[in-house]
């Protein structure tokens, strides 16, 4: 007879996040994978508490709840990026169409159209450089955006500017620590008062490190609408995976 499956749930907004556990005792770390059709696994280490195991999943949450819309069936796939003429990206919310021309290595906005040019090439090899081309726009976009408003709230809420980073994280959409607060340059694509509400929350967990109610509390002085924000961010997500 085999041992009863151990689980737990996380309450993250509208959403409950049911997950298994399994253990290990080679696993020193929690590792979290979601898995068609929809099935959340953290694996830990043999003596870690359900309780820490919870806020784990928490703090995944958003990452997780973008994961379970991926695979979950019945829901339709997002289309694989084909970096072509006539494809659309989004920056700060609003959809441009991609056109690609030959010519040096260039990526500039025009007319509501991202225009990248690339030197003719194999085709898989053109279409990775269209990729990079267009992650070198966003990353040197998002590094002036989030830097501004850094600059703006920073004041409001009562820390002093840390350096800002950009960097590819699939997880999260920023983390912080020690003056420095680093975002996933994936959040550029999103309507600006979604990137405002992912600044401010990251300049809050300056002055709070975990997410406690003193935490909630701060964000919600600073952005008294930050659940409505937070959910339009959850949705949005998938879209803004590339």
């Amino acid at each position: 007879m085999s041992a009863a499956r151990e689980q737990s749930e996380v309450q993250f907004g509208r959403t409950r996040i049911n997950y298994d556990i399994r253990r290990s005792s080679r696993r020193s770390t929690v590792a979290v994978t979601v898995s068609p059709p929809g099935v959340v696994v953290l694996t830990a280490p043999q003596s870690t508490p359900v309780e820490r195991l919870d806020r784990v999943v928490h703090e995944k949450a958003r990452w997780i709840v973008s994961r379970l819309r991926l695979v979950r069936p019945g829901e339709p796939a997002l289309p694989t990026r084909e970096f072509v003429t006539g494809e659309t990206f989004l920056y700060l919310g609003r959809q441009y169409r991609l056109m690609v021309r030959s010519g040096s290595p260039a990526v500039r906005l025009e007319h509501g159209r991202f225009v990248v040019t690339s030197p003719r090439a194999a085709e898989h090899e053109r279409r990775a450089e269209i990729r990079d081309l267009l992650l070198q726009w966003y990353r040197s976009h998002a590094i002036e955006r989030l830097q501004e408003l850094v600059g703006r709230w920073a004041p409001r809420i009562g820390v002093d500017s840390p350096k800002v980073l950009v960097r590819e994280q699939e997880r999260r959409w920023g983390s912080c620590g020690a003056g420095v607060v680093r975002f996933n340059w994936r959040v550029i694509q999103a309507p600006l008062r979604l990137v405002e509400y992912v600044v401010v929350h990251e300049l809050v967990h300056l002055l709070h490190d975990d997410h406690g109610r003193a935490f909630w509390a701060a964000l919600g002085q600073s952005l008294p609408d930050y659940e409505q924000r937070r959910e339009a961010l959850r949705q949005a997500g998938p879209r803004l995976q590339w």
